[in-house]
């Protein structure tokens, strides 16, 4: 299934209890990964998907605030390790890549390959890739809401 994107739209895709909020980089761009001991940077190429994946749901205003903070201030990527307390608060997470698989079997916020980011059990195994005009998915998922999203339409889903 292929969706077009265009400027600073997004896709929104639901479950029964999470979401992940899906936009596209509009230029190239060095983001940064932060880890405990190290800093690596990777290429981000217009296109290229940014998601934001709430495991749990929550607010669609902060999913999409922290898409934009990726997107257009090129803000850096925190990751922890596993062990590391905070993990566990994390509502949201973000990957950066052209192709991007959802996973319930990782800690959020500890995976600091950008091709895999945490998901619900809900979304696991769902693969994003991107496309000259938006976004694919890897198969049609019946269980799955999906739609088209743009931020003058944010509202609280709380």
């Amino acid at each position: 299934m292929n969706f077009p994107l265009s400027g600073d739209e997004c896709l929104l895709v639901e479950g029964d209890s999470s979401f992940i909020l899906v936009g596209t980089s509009a230029e190239l761009f060095s983001l940064c990964i932060e880890t405990y001991d190290a800093e690596f940077c990777q290429t981000v190429e217009a296109g290229d998907l940014i998601v934001v994946s709430a495991p749990e749901g929550g607010d669609l205003r902060q999913a999409w605030m922290l898409l934009e903070l990726v997107r257009t201030y090129h803000q850096p990527l925190l990751v922890l390790s596993k062990d590391h307390p905070g993990a566990k608060r994390l509502s949201m997470v973000v990957s950066v890549a052209s192709k991007i698989v959802l996973r319930s079997t990782i800690r959020r916020g500890t995976h600091p390959e950008q091709h895999l980011v945490c998901s619900s059990e809900e979304m696991n195994g769902l693969s994003l890739e991107k496309t000259p005009e938006g976004v694919s998915f890897s198969q049609k998922r019946d269980d799955l809401k999906v739609s088209l999203y743009r931020p003058d339409t944010v509202s609280n889903r709380e």
